[in-house]
Order: C-alpha cells, then sequence, then structure tokens
C-alpha cells in the first residue's frame, strides 16, 4: 500500500507458534508464525470454518490462545485482558459492526472518544457522510453507513494494528468502492497504520492488499487434511514484490486477474 520504503523495521504485531485448540480437544489454530511490519496491509482469506476470525477474536482477546506467543509493539498479547488491547493500539471491527444502533452517529463516536486519542471531528473529515448523518440513530443508517460508523469508532482510538472482519460483507458495489478508498486513506494518512483485511471477497481483499495470507490444513501423504489450521509459507504472498500491490488500476491488470484464479485454485484445496 504504502510505496515507499519504511524507516523502520520493528514490528507492529508479532506471532510465534500460536495454537488454539477448544476443550483441549484437536487443534483449530496451529503452527503460526509470521511478523507485520507498520503501514502493511495484509488480506487473510481462506475457506469458511478455516478459523479466520478466530484468529482475529485470538489477536483482539475474545478468545485465548493455548499455545505460543503473541506480541503487540513488543508487548505480550496474552497477558493483557481485552479492554486494555485497545489502548495498546488495536482497533477491531467485528462482523456484526459493534455500533449503539440505539445512539445517534455522534453519541456513538464521543462514548469512544472519551477513551480515545481522536476527537469525532477527526472521524467527520475521512466520513462526511457520517457528518451529514451525525443526528441519525444507527438504525437510521444504511448497512454501508452502519460499516463507516463502526470503522470510526476503531479509528477514534488511534490504533497501529486495524482488524475489519469482513468488512465488504453486504455492501452494494458503490459502498466497496467507497470502503476500499477508506481504507487507503487509513493507511496513508500514517505510515506506521497496519490493517489485516479478513474477508471472502477475494478480488477487492487482494487489490488493496500488499501482502496477502491464506489460512487452510496441511495434508498428510495421503491427502487427508491434518487437523489445525496454519498459514505455511508457500501461502505468504508478497504482493508489492510481485508488482500487484494496490493502486487505482491494479484490478485490470492481466497479471492480477491470474494471481486472482491461482488464490482461488489455493483455497480449493485448502
Amino acid at each position: 500500500m504504502n510505496q515507499h520504503i519504511l524507516a523502520t523495521t520493528t514490528p507492529v504485531a508479532e506471532i510465534a507458534s500460536m495454537s488454539l485448540s477448544y476443550n483441549l480437544g484437536e487443534p483449530v489454530l496451529k503452527g503460526l508464525d509470521w511478523r507485520l511490519l507498520p503501514g502493511q496491509v495484509v488480506g487473510l482469506l481462506g475457506r469458511n470454518g478455516a478459523g479466520k476470525t478466530t484468529l482475529i477474536n485470538t489477536i483482539v482477546g475474545a478468545t485465548r490462545q493455548h499455545g505460543g506467543r503473541m506480541l503487540l509493539a513488543g508487548k505480550t498479547l496474552h497477558t493483557l485482558p481485552s479492554h486494555e488491547r485497545a489502548a495498546a493500539g488495536i482497533g477491531w471491527v467485528p462482523q456484526e459492526r459493534n455500533i449503539f444502533k440505539s445512539l445517534t452517529v455522534h453519541e456513538n463516536l464521543t462514548a469512544v472518544a472519551r477513551a480515545g486519542k481522536w476527537n469525532p471531528d477527526g472521524v467527520y473529515q475521512m466520513f462526511p457522510r457520517l457528518a451529514e448523518r451525525k443526528g441519525n440513530l444507527g438504525t437510521q443508517l444504511s448497512g454501508g453507513e452502519q460499516q463507516m460508523l463502526a470503522v470510526g469508532r476503531a479509528l477514534v482510538l488511534n490504533p497501529r494494528l486495524l482488524l475489519l472482519d469482513e468488512p465488504f460483507s453486504g455492501l452494494d458495489v458503490a459502498m466497496i468502492d467507497e470502503l476500499k478508498q477508506i481504507i487507503v486513506e487509513v493507511t496513508t494518512m500514517d505510515e506506521l497504520n497496519t490493517v489485516i483485511i479478513v474477508s471472502h471477497d477475494i478480488v477487492t481483499t487482494t487489490a488493496l492488499a500488499d501482502r496477502l495470507w491464506l489460512l487452510g490444513y496441511e495434508h498428510d501423504a495421503a491427502g487427508v487434511p491434518v487437523p489445525g489450521a496454519t498459514i505455511s509459507p508457500r501461502h505468504q504472498y508478497n504482493l508489492a514484490e510481485m508488482g500487484l500491490a494496490w493502486h487505482e488500476n491494479v484490478e485490470a491488470e492481466p497479471e492480477f486477474a491470474q494471481f486472482v484464479e491461482h488464490i482461488k485454485q489455493e483455497i480449493r484445496k485448502g
């Protein structure tokens, strides 16, 4: 996303040998190892049920890991309760859009701003449509406007790591285009801002990302999936090195279409 080389190589977040299982059963996630550098936009793709949302929930503290470690800006995350992870620099927009539908747009933002580093004016500058609807209740907003508000609430906390879980779900083409521009703006307004996008929208997510990860299962010699989804090294793609990082016309390039087809085939295998 950022076309320049960042001055720092200190990771925003790291996961080392992380695993997770429920009730001491077979692992849901296992052997996860990755480093996120400042300014990266990572697309996280995979089949339904592979554990994409579980991984995000683990990062934000809604689900507890059972092995390995997670670091955010050098701090060990598993020692932080979920309510402190936002203050540590994690912003999260879950699938269900964490807004208060009984409150107005402005009340939604000021409720978060009391604990954050932004005031609502910064969000209104990024989201003019929200400024126009600041007196409307959450129930009076369209699905796209609710998604904008959810992202705005996350940005009030000025996070260094922003996690977007299915941000394009239920949006029409116009709203998807608008949200894409918002994500671009978030990552370019500060070169340290880092984003993970979890989505089933392969084309949109790939177009926005400069890194792409596929969460899936390894297979044994007989071709049977091994329990515990992971992100293998061969499924960690550097789109910047491939010349496919975000720019206005990336989706029109033949190489982009070929890569998307490759990703679809890999997801089907996983």
